[in-house]
């Protein structure tokens, strides 16, 4: 059994700040290079989830670019994803965690503004220990816990969102333990219903301007979660401002993702989404 220490102090800041009155519907945007997280910020994005490898669901992004970032005039927050490499299972060893909290360090030393982060065991519960680890290290920067949580027992879904309230984050990103959120609209509704005095749930996975309202009215979410993402058609020879995204027509390929469109992060959809909640808002 883990001793569990469970972070008041961030269950108070969540109770107290976060869910103040504010009618506002909030759009974190899922990033994985400087051209789309440019692109989250011009279009309105409440706030940047940066990730490289958005095709493999999300890892760890490198520091130089979220040092660069940093660098430019920003003016949202820029959440960073820690997960050390691909897989649906969220269960880590003792070195995949070392290297996980290295890096958090050295994203924090470069101006993170607060992590996403999931860890389960091999009965597909919260792992409490590693969370802790954490958590303890994010100190006072707010900690959302990822989809790691769809991949728990819907059976006992209140449960596990008690645990992750306990310990102390502050959001919990979820599809509805679904293959995206549309499909579990009603276990999201559900969720936000019962905690969201507690902690916000943040519906994601295949949110887009379609389906967008459908989810807004079901769930009542405060936030949502989304790509925004077009297939990616720059001239290969325009890097001026990093978006250097064209696939090159030739035989060799760096990797099996080489095959596929490179996504990018399209700022007008972003615009159209925030619309979209901003009208469901004041209805």
């Amino acid at each position: 059994m883990f001793n569990v220490k469970y972070n008041t102090n961030k269950i108070k800041s969540i109770t107290n700040q976060e869910m103040s009155p504010n009618h506002d519907i909030k759009l974190e945007v899922c990033v994985d290079s400087i051209a789309s997280a440019i692109a989250a910020m011009e279009g309105g994005a409440t706030r940047i989830e940066l990730c490289s490898a958005l095709s493999e669901g999300g890892l760890t992004p490198s520091v130089g670019v979220l040092k660069t970032l940093k660098s430019l005039p920003l003016t949202i927050p820029i959440f960073c994803m820690l997960r050390p490499r691909r897989g649906n299972d969220f269960i880590y060893t003792d070195y995949e965690m070392s290297a996980l909290l290295h890096d958090m360090e050295l994203l924090q030393e470069n101006g993170a503004d607060g992590f996403v982060f999931g860890s389960l065991t091999a009965s597909r519960e919260v792992n409490i220990e590693q969370c802790q680890q954490v958590l303890e290290k994010a100190k006072s920067l707010p900690m959302t816990f990822h989809r790691a949580f769809d991949i728990t027992d819907p059976a006992k879904m209140h449960e596990t969102t008690k645990t992750i309230i306990e310990l102390g984050f502050q959001r919990i990103l979820s599809s509805g333990f679904r293959q995206n959120a549309i499909e579990g609209v009603d276990n999201l509704a559900q969720l936000i219903a019962r905690h969201h005095r507690d902690i916000i749930i943040m519906p994601g996975a295949g949110i887009n301007i379609t389906n967008l309202e459908e989810i807004l009215t079901a769930t009542k979410c405060s936030e949502f979660h989304g790509s925004a993402k077009v297939s990616a058609c720059v001239d290969v020879s325009d890097t001026t401002d990093g978006n250097s995204t064209n696939k090159m027509e030739c035989d060799v390929s760096m990797g099996k993702q080489d095959t596929l469109p490179y996504d990018i992060c399209d700022k007008n959809t972003v615009r159209k989404m925030i619309a979209i909640a901003k009208a469901m808002a004041e209805k």
